[in-house]
């Protein structure tokens, strides 16, 4: 069985982390967390997922077997180095190597706004940062990576879209299997590709259901409503905030306004939060095989990251007259840059401020798009918001429709809704059990579901007993001008083998002939000769007119001959090449034989007398099988 606990993003969005024990008495438990991040809701503890569930006493490198994450946005690994050099864990870590080189990053741009700026004494340092990154290890796309070279712990990485770096994981423990999803977006945009993954058919696949009940515009109209906006904001003056993340949907949104602004020879400034944009393009220049065919194509002649009409933003710059385009950090308006200027351009009605991802409940971001005109940014300010409020949804995250096609690639056996609201998650939910017909759980934080997975044993067959057994198989076909029903034309899926199950230490079992099996053991091939009695009532046979009123003995003979035809018919059409003989009072399929009773005693006068040898069993099976549907209610003696 499975067991999965969130101890974040069950039924809420933030501070994923996802704890899940898998596998069986021949593998041994293994522990794996899924992420670790951090909540953009919280400033207290809260913020970071509540590990005393692992261990009570701090032994969480005893209790993991391994940390997995899925991507560099802080919800998904942000609280990582609090756990890896605050609370002791020294065990593995997987991510792959973009998110590898971006983490860092953005870990100490958050540590800075957090200690620097606002004074939070309880948070990791510089150094834990760097030490933290140590003890991580890369992975590529499509690389299986035995954990700890443990042969039944197999993790590996498909790619996920979202972000540079993001990616999906299979974990396999012995024959049980998960996908982890993290974040992933199922349509390619103008920098990333299209989430993809093999149809790995796994016990349970956690997806992360941000956009649960939306399905999305086109994409070109998205693109068309979002220039249009700031194109009619900037003619009348007014300067457009645009809170994005470092990166991401800022370089998807950049290329879509640079673009745009080289077109129509525009000449408005257009800024970026000073520093990242010269990151992006050197990560993005790393990393060229992690993005979509055209930038690779194009990349050699024209660095589609080199941005002619961004330039990098100054704070002095938030009072200068006129208009402007902002991409400011954060997305959520929660701290930061896009923070402080939101609260210089809120109360001026001429101004806009486009939200283009989600924002976690409680964050700044969320009480705009609520619609809040006046909002507590911190203990002391409350802003008067009276600029123009717009939600143009180019989060990289699937929707309901994408989160679908998922499922229907993977073919998973179940399906677990983590990182998305409640209300959202349980409408999806309910769709996916109706449309997909696989069970499906939404679990809340600390909640447990466990999952029970069919104990599968792998059995090596030998090739020439599969062979023979499928040589058996045979199709009704349609008789000639016989209508087909396509409704009812239903696959093959089991096909009974008999054979000797061969179990030896150390080696996976054995499906093999009879014969093979005693020539190992070196046994001696017995023959064994078997015999019974096939009954029948005469006057059932003249009710029915099939034989007419004769003596016993010509009765039995009559009958014979009457099983005879049927059985001749019955081979010819299940087993052609088997040749059924009749003689004088019996009739013989290779050593099963049938004939009258040599002694005449009142128990057998209306008798057939049946014998065979073992090595014909499936013969006499078939054989008997026939003569009890057409010697109806005549048991065997």
């Amino acid at each position: 069985m499975i067991k999965v606990v969130p101890l974040g993003a069950g039924q809420d969005v933030g501070r994923s982390c996802i704890l899940v024990s898998i596998g069986d008495d021949s593998t041994g438990i293994k522990n794996i967390m899924f992420d670790c991040g951090m909540h953009m809701g919280y400033n207290d503890d809260r913020r970071f997922p509540d590990f005393s569930y692992i261990s009570k006493t701090k032994r969480f490198t005893e209790q993991l077997d391994c940390v997995i994450i899925s991507h560099f946005h802080l919800d998904h690994c942000g609280a990582l180095p609090f756990f890896t050099e605050m609370c002791g864990y020294a065990g593995p870590i997987y991510m792959t190597h973009p998110t590898k080189a971006i983490c860092p990053i953005l870990l100490e741009d958050y540590r800075k706004i957090t200690v620097e700026r606002k004074g939070d004494t309880n948070f990791f340092t510089s150094q834990m940062i760097k030490n933290c990154m140590k003890k991580v290890t890369a992975v590529n796309l499509h690389q299986t990576i035995k954990v700890n070279n443990d042969d039944d712990l197999e993790i590996k990485a498909y790619y996920a879209g979202h972000v540079l770096g993001a990616a999906m994981f299979y974990v396999r423990v012995g024959t049980q299997s998960v996908v982890y999803t993290g974040d992933y977006n199922m349509t390619p945009d103008r920098h990333l590709g299209a989430a993809w993954i093999d149809k790995v058919q796994p016990d349970l696949l956690i997806t992360e259901s941000t956009y649960a009940t939306t399905i999305r515009d086109s994409k070109r109209s998205r693109e068309r409503d979002f220039l249009k906006k700031v194109h009619d904001c900037v003619s009348q003056g007014g300067k457009v905030l645009i809170p994005v993340f470092a990166l991401g949907r800022a370089q998807e949104l950049c290329i879509l306004i640079e673009t745009y602004w080289e077109r129509n020879n525009l000449n408005v400034p257009v800024y970026f939060s000073a520093g990242m944009t010269e990151r992006a393009n050197d990560y993005y220049k790393l990393f060229i095989n992690w993005t979509n065919e055209k930038i690779k194509n194009t990349f050699v002649n024209r660095n589609m990251f080199d941005f002619k009409h961004i330039k990098p933003w100054d704070r002095q710059y938030v009072d200068l007259p006129g208009a402007a385009v902002l991409f400011a950090t954060p997305g959520m308006l929660h701290i930061g840059t896009s923070l402080e200027v939101f609260k210089k351009w809120a109360p001026f009605p001429e101004n806009m401020v486009i939200m283009p991802g989600f924002c976690v409940a409680g964050t700044v971001g969320a009480k705009v798009l609520n619609g809040d005109k006046e909002i507590q940014v911190d203990a002391y300010n409350k802003v008067q918001v009276n600029l123009q409020v717009k939600n143009l949804s180019f989060s990289a995250h699937a929707d309901a429709k994408g989160i679908m096609q998922l499922i229907k690639q993977c073919a998973p056996k179940n399906v677990m809704l983590v990182h998305g609201e409640k209300a959202k998650m349980e409408f999806l939910q309910d769709k996916i059990r109706r449309e997909c017909r696989v069970p499906c759980t939404c679990p809340a934080n600390g909640e447990t579901v466990t999952i029970e997975t069919p104990l599968s044993i792998p059995v090596d067959i030998s090739v020439d007993l599969l062979k023979r057994h499928l040589n058996a198989q045979k199709l009704s076909l349609p008789l000639p001008g016989e209508r087909i029903d396509l409704t009812k034309i239903t696959p093959v899926d089991e096909i009974p083998i008999q054979g000797v199950l061969v179990m030896e230490p150390d080696r996976i079992p054995r499906l093999i002939e009879v014969e093979e099996a005693i020539r190992e053991a070196r046994l001696p091939i017995l023959d064994i000769d078997f015999k019974t009695f096939k009954t029948f009532d005469p006057k059932q046979f003249q009710d029915k007119n099939m034989i007419s009123n004769l003596e016993e003995t010509d009765i039995r003979v009559q009958v014979l001959e009457y099983v005879y035809e049927v059985v001749n018919k019955a081979i010819s059409k299940n087993i052609p090449g088997i040749e059924l003989h009749k003689g004088l009072l019996e009739i013989k399929l290779r050593s099963v034989t049938v004939s009258l009773p040599e002694t005449i005693k009142d128990e057998f006068k209306n008798a057939l007398h049946i014998t065979w040898n073992s090595k014909d069993q499936n013969l006499a099976d078939f054989l008997i099988s026939i003569m009890d549907d057409i010697l109806p209610d005549m048991p065997n003696l």
